[in-house]
């Protein structure tokens, strides 16, 4: 049984399908509004105490400990936080008719609205919405504040993004008075009392599954997957429920006939390394229901990026470049600020009929430095600005390691030490100053793009 909270207001959609047991035998149960154990009680109804429909029993309630938290529809939500007028609108945010959707709220969602769906095909789809542009300091405003009430019941918090993180409350039961379960109940009544968004929590034994039960009961939603439901919940679940299995890879698994997480246990492991390579581990364990990943507050930033839509499609080579050299000073700074160095780059293409493509390149040391990562996308740039229309283009910096690794002096390029110094100083210069104080010859002129959008979703 996946553990979920039955409700019969309208605030909730859950998605789990199993929300209680058939026979009236106590289980263990929780109250999400007055958080109230419910342990001793029939095992269906409303809170005796309070009247809540907003409980949850699971057989295992008590005994898990690893928590996904996912604020729901984040972006939108602080919108309508800040502007009542807007709670009952469809609202998307995002940018004009050449962006892409950032978030839309459940209403929009209704009528088919997704995050990173082009703006044009969501307003074709909901032409009543409320559209928003994005407002990041005030969205990083509110997921610092949520961050903080995180950490307050654990130090072992994993942050996924702006709104959404892992949390480990192994051995915080004597701390809090009461089970992980009950802690995480009274965070969500917080989070939606002090900052005025709702989340949704998954909870179970791995942070692969709890991840995965997040998504199980949206919005304001409590889900669990427990240790004896694992193998057989997972088993009719779709391949592309595991992380890290994409268009590309979902692909190859179903032409291989693997169309469900129980199709992979026809295969061992190395079987599955052979054919799908490193991935292949994950699939295994995964389709198990196991995962050992440890929930890391100090897990490493895997990759930095900065990527922006066009107004127009841009075939021309000589503006793709010039659309590209502010983007990649947009990395190094993000670079330099984070303490971080790239040993690899790659470019970023959407073609105006949304097909992605991706090319990578190693560099042959780290680096912190803008025109180190121009120059080395160029070449990429100039075998794929083949006469195609663009409607995207970005960079990003990966394989990353400390800053102090960053740039290391070669005695026989002068003109390479000259150029690091030149650009450090330019750095230097805006984090005083601000971005637009200095700039570079090639950064200036007319420039075709707008500022990059971030997405999200949940």
């Amino acid at each position: 049984m996946i553990g979920s909270a039955p409700e019969s207001t309208s605030d909730s959609a859950s998605e789990s399908g199993d929300s209680a047991p058939e026979s009236g035998a106590p289980m263990p149960g929780l109250c999400r509004d007055c958080l109230v154990a419910l342990d001793d009680g029939p095992a269906s109804g409303r809170c005796p105490a309070c009247g809540s429909p907003r409980t949850i029993r699971h057989p295992e309630l008590h005994d898990l400990a690893i928590a996904h938290l996912d604020c729901d529809a984040f972006y939108a939500s602080v919108e309508k936080r800040d502007d009542p007028s807007l709670r009952d609108r469809p609202v998307i945010v995002g940018g004009g008719q050449r962006g892409v959707v950032a978030a839309a709220c459940y209403v929009a969602r209704l009528y088919g609205v997704r995050a990173a769906m082009p703006m044009f095909k969501a307003l074709e789809r909901c032409p009543d919405a409320a559209v928003i542009r994005p407002n990041m300091a005030k969205y990083a405003t509110a997921g610092r504040e949520a961050r903080s009430m995180m950490q307050a019941l654990t130090p072992l918090v994993e942050p996924l993004s702006i709104d959404e993180a892992f949390l480990d409350l192994s051995g915080t039961q004597a701390l809090h008075g009461g089970s992980p379960a009950q802690a995480l109940a009274g965070l969500i009544l917080r989070i939606e009392r002090d900052i005025g968004v709702t989340a949704s929590i998954g909870l179970s034994y791995n942070k692969f599954l709890a991840k995965v039960a997040s998504d199980l009961d949206k919005p304001r939603g409590f889900a669990i997957i427990g240790r004896a439901e694992a193998r057989a919940f997972l088993a009719e679940r779709p391949v592309e429920t595991i992380w890290g299995v994409g268009p590309a890879l979902a692909g190859r698994l179903h032409r291989d006939g693997i169309l469900r997480i129980g199709h992979l246990r026809r295969y061992d492991e190395r079987e599955l390394q052979a054919r799908y390579g490193a991935i292949g581990r994950r699939l295994a364990r995964f389709a198990e229901g196991e995962d050992d990943r440890r929930v890391d507050p100090n897990a490493p930033t895997k990759s930095i990026s900065a990527e922006t839509t066009f107004d127009r499609n841009i075939a021309a080579p000589k503006e793709l470049e010039t659309a590209l050299w502010p983007l990649a000073e947009t990395v190094a700074r993000r670079l330099a600020k984070s303490g971080l160095s790239g040993a690899a780059v790659t470019l970023k293409l959407k073609t105006a009929r949304f097909r992605t493509v991706t090319r990578s390149r190693a560099l042959p040391t780290p680096t912190q430095l803008a025109n180190v990562l121009f120059d080395a996308v160029r070449p990429l740039l100039a075998r794929e600005a083949d006469g195609t229309p663009y409607r995207l283009i970005g960079i990003g910096a990966s394989h990353l390691s400390a800053g102090e690794k960053a740039n290391p002096p070669d005695l026989f390029d002068a003109d390479a030490r000259r150029k690091a110094r030149a650009e450090k100083a330019v750095q230097a210069v805006r984090a005083r100053l601000g971005d637009d104080a200095i700039g570079k010859g090639r950064g200036f002129g007319k420039k075709p793009i707008r500022p990059a959008q971030k997405r999200e979703d949940g």
